[in-house]
């Protein structure tokens, strides 16, 4: 195997994954100097809730954007979006140089990614799309913006918008979607926004300590559980059922199974298969995703809007990539707590519902390397029937291993140890954490959306009959049942914590 001359460091410094680690972490302890009143992360850029018709008549940029801290109250509004803008282009162009990218179509990439995003986010704030008809933290936006309609789709209507402006892009722009491909890293944005996310759970975890602890074991078994069902019954399925090639039905199973890319890939160099299959299956995984991300939220928030962290895990067995559970689960929160509160009155506290299909997709991350170790001895001792003396050694799991649920796990757990060992700086760090953790993430999010609508071309569906055909019915008529079931056992009954209770 490969491992046999790398060393447990190898690709530090050179991969997407551990790109996100160090993104996430140089933010994480940049906002942890808030805990002795250094204020390096309040220049961060947030939206506000706008109205048209008050916008036009007296134009103002304070309207629609702010600094994340009273630090930078002063600042011009505009100005804090392009310092946003100068810190991270120069951060994910020092990532970009050393995965060997080219560094200067990047960067232009990149800006025209930023921008695309930030005019989402900005026109998704819009009044008549974001605000909601009910009174939330003792205000009603409907009476503040003296309004007579409005959709009510609270911050997931940027989400939408982002992924629809990204949709067109990729699909009809395609010279202008070639040329963002290189900047369009939607794992890489979306690994960094979950290390982003540990911080919240932190925070969360003290909150609502037997919650996080409950979602976490009940987000591992109902993997291991799931692991045990659908990798046998599609890798089955694809050989008696479609009589699929025997390494291809492997690649294929992983990928619908497990984690989408990076199982296909996991299982690819396992088997040693051909390498032009995990890039034809990647491609399914992509525009599959796209289609989970776009049908899954509104499906599940319709037929159980009284169970929404169990609609959370199961979009977390569900959706085959990081970036499309992440997005997915992003817009379930948002809608699930938006209609719960029109319907009930009742507020839910952000995030649970979106860190149930984490939590639970880390723990299917977690799991890649161990599952690309034991499926490459099979492969070897049983199906190849080799006589190889060669052994796969142990090593194989840590370089198969997700590095970004590193960066998540210290941000989470850093965070618990500072509020139980030092309450009195809660509130303290609390001011940095929150700007990490809210628009930085949000951002990151953002930013994934749009880029997997840039490298989504449905088109590409063309020539792949057998294996499209394969999937659909395997994602929709077997995986996603059982997942919804899977779920439902372990999860039913818990309910995100309420908000001032």
């Amino acid at each position: 195997m490969s491992s046999l001359n790398r060393k447990w460091t190898d690709g530090m410094l050179r991969t997407e994954d551990w790109w996100a680690v160090w993104l996430g972490l140089i933010m994480f302890f940049a906002g942890l100097l808030t805990i002795w009143g250094i204020d390096l992360v309040g220049w961060m850029a947030q939206t506000k809730t706008w109205e048209w018709t008050n916008l036009m008549s007296d134009f103002s940029w304070s309207k629609l954007l702010k600094s994340s801290t009273e630090t930078y109250s002063g600042v011009n509004p505009l100005a804090t979006l392009f310092i946003t803008y100068g810190v991270f282009a120069g951060l994910t162009c020092v990532g970009a140089y050393f995965q060997g990218l080219d560094v200067k179509r990047f960067f232009v990439g990149f800006t025209a990614i930023f921008f695309i995003t930030w005019l989402c986010w900005i026109v998704g704030h819009e009044a008549h799309f974001k605000s909601l008809d009910a009174v939330v933290k003792g205000k009603n936006s409907f009476e503040k913006f003296e309004l007579t309609w409005g959709l009510q789709l609270g911050g997931g209507f940027s989400y939408m918008l982002a992924l629809a402006v990204g949709l067109i892009i990729g699909n009809f722009f395609k010279g202008f979607a070639k040329f963002l491909k290189v900047s369009a890293k939607p794992e890489w944005f979306i690994k960094t926004a979950i290390v982003y996310l540990g911080i919240k759970l932190g925070f969360m975890s003290m909150q609502a300590s037997s919650m996080a602890l409950d979602l976490t074991l009940a987000g591992a078994a109902a993997v291991f559980v799931a692991y045990l069902l659908f990798w046998p019954i599609m890798y089955t399925m694809a050989r008696k059922l479609f009589n699929i090639g025997r390494d291809a039905a492997a690649v294929l199973s992983s990928a619908i199974s497990i984690c989408g890319v990076s199982a296909a890939i996991a299982t690819a160099g396992a088997i040693r298969a051909k390498p032009i299959l995990p890039i034809a299956v990647s491609v399914l995984v992509v525009i599959y995703a796209m289609l989970e991300l776009i049908i899954l939220p509104a499906f599940y928030a319709g037929i159980a809007p009284g169970q929404p962290i169990v609609n959370g895990a199961a979009m977390g067995l569900t959706v085959k990539t990081d970036g499309a559970d992440a997005a997915a689960g992003a817009i379930l929160d948002e809608m699930m707590v938006s209609q719960h509160l029109k319907a009930t009155g009742v507020l839910w506290e952000a995030d649970w519902i979106l860190s149930a299909a984490i939590l639970t997709k880390i723990w299917i991350d977690v799991f890649i390397g161990v599952w690309a170790f034991l499926l490459a001895l099979i492969w070897m001792r049983k199906v190849e029937k080799s006589s190889e003396k060669s052994s796969i050694p142990l090593s194989e799991i840590w370089f198969r291993f997700p590095k970004f649920v590193i960066g998540y796990f210290i941000a989470w757990f850093f965070y618990i140890g500072v509020i139980l060992w030092s309450p009195e700086v809660k509130e303290a760090a609390a001011i940095g954490a929150n700007v990490v953790q809210k628009p930085m993430r949000t951002m990151m999010f953002m930013l994934t959306f749009v880029s997997m609508g840039i490298i989504t071309d449905f088109s590409k569906l063309k020539g792949m009959g057998k294996f499209a055909l394969f999937y659909a019915i395997g994602l929709f008529v077997v995986i996603a049942p059982i997942a919804y079931g899977v779920a439902y056992i372990f999860h039913y009954g818990m309910m995100p914590p309420i908000v001032g209770q």
